[in-house]
């Protein structure tokens, strides 16, 4: 089975949070080759982004974030050029009124012809249809 991997599915694997543990089953199976994971080549980024935001709230220690970050991406999925999904992310960001960070998942899915799972409940209730799936569905 292949599936898009949300950014903010990776930060559940080094940040305890709400559903972390059906996260760790997903890194786990991805492991074990039961899953191939993609994402779009911004997911490092936006790891490292949310890491570092997550230091300045507080929620982790100061200086943890490298580590934190280089855990994540030991799992990391497969990455895909961010430019030729471009056009179709602005396309479905200015149509759903959400992010083109977003729609780069969102058009990778459509792409490979594979669901996007993701912790974003905004994103799956703005993309029905099972294109976009909740990680609880996992």
């Amino acid at each position: 089975m292949k599936y898009i991997l949300d950014s903010c599915i990776a930060l559940k694997w080094v940040l305890p949070e709400g559903d972390s543990d059906v996260a760790l089953r997903l890194r786990d199976a991805f492991r074990s080759a039961a899953y191939e994971l993609l994402a779009p080549e911004i997911f490092p980024v936006e790891i490292a982004h949310a890491l570092t935001r997550a230091e300045r709230q507080g929620r982790i220690p100061i200086s943890s974030s490298g580590r934190r970050l280089a855990d994540a991406l030991t799992n990391c999925p497969l990455l895909f050029p961010s430019s030729p999904l471009l056009a179709r992310a602005v396309e479905l960001s200015s149509q759903a009124r959400i992010g083109v960070y977003d729609c780069l998942y969102v058009a990778l899915a459509e792409r490979e012809g594979c669901a996007l799972v993701t912790a974003d409940d905004r994103l799956v209730r703005t993309f029905p249809g099972g294109s976009v799936i909740p990680l609880s569905a996992l």
